[in-house]
């Protein structure tokens, strides 16, 4: 967890139907020479859940960690461009900062802590909360009721618990910081399908009940437009198309490349490849 700050003046009142998010044509260069991000622009109206699509390595992941201020941790700065949260550039804000105005990151891999207990782990996600132990409580008590398998197993010590079980203790524990907005990286990565829909589930409901925005990244693209309102597709740290989940979902050229359909059925990875290359969707 970030060392604990003074607490960050409150963000400006915009107008309501900015979106909550905004990143407007950023780049991000790793050890002052690698860029990784070239011009990414996006939106993410409150109380929506968008996806960032993408093979590994096309740049999700540095997305949203340019979101959460997290780049610094690996040597990374945003050079260009501006990223604002609730109308205001947030670039210079520390991660508890940004958590204390709502934004917080679950990273890919769960990371949670293993020599603590699960309900340990949900705690620490309140460290920033300065509210009092009874509406601590209360939200301990909320995350359960979404995750009741946490509830079964919260004298277990997370390293001993299941993948999914970790993943599910993350979420969680990035909800007992009250977030408006959650990045999530990876959900699906290492769990059985079952496991993989009931995540998302719980996602949907949280986003529908508790109002919380969702910016997920997502290689499984089949599961990830089904769930997100809208979509952005990154190659090589660049968006090459976007548009709402349903459009995406129907384009041939998306089903061709991301979902490994087509009107004639399943592609090979040779006629991927292949594709690949010509990128009909740049021309």
């Amino acid at each position: 967890m970030a060392m604990e700050t003074a607490a960050a003046p409150e963000a400006p009142t915009t107008d309501e139907t900015a979106p909550l998010l905004s990143v407007n044509n950023i780049e991000v260069v790793y050890d002052h020479v690698i860029l990784v991000l070239k011009g990414v622009s996006l939106a993410l109206p409150e109380g929506k859940i968008v996806s960032l699509l993408g093979a590994n390595g096309a740049g999700k992941t540095t997305t949203l960690k340019a979101v959460s201020n997290l780049l610094g941790a690996e040597r990374g700065d945003v050079t260009k461009g501006s990223i604002l949260y609730r109308g205001e550039q947030v670039e210079k804000l520390t991660p508890n900062e940004l958590v204390r105005r709502g934004v917080i990151q679950v990273m890919e891999g769960r990371h949670c802590f293993e020599h603590l207990t699960v309900e340990e782990n949900l705690l620490t996600g309140a460290y920033t909360r300065r509210d009092g132990r009874g509406s601590v409580d209360q939200d301990l008590k909320m995350v359960y009721s979404y995750f009741p398998r946490l509830s079964d197993r919260k004298s277990s010590l997370a390293g001993y618990v299941s993948g999914g079980e970790q993943q599910m203790t993350a979420i969680g524990r990035a909800l007992m910081a009250r977030p408006k907005l959650i990045l999530l990286d990876e959900p699906s990565m290492g769990l059985a399908p079952q496991l993989v829909e009931e995540i998302f589930e719980i996602v949907r409901r949280l986003n529908r009940d508790e109002g919380v925005s969702f910016l997920l990244a997502e290689q499984n693209a089949t599961i990830a437009l089904r769930y997100a309102d809208y979509g952005y597709i990154l190659e090589n740290g660049r968006v090459v198309l976007d548009g709402d989940a349903e459009t995406l979902r129907s384009n041939e050229d998306v089903k061709e490349f991301y979902l490994g359909l087509s009107e004639s059925g399943r592609k090979s990875y040779r006629d991927v490849k292949h594709y690949r290359r010509r990128k009909r969707w740049l021309a």
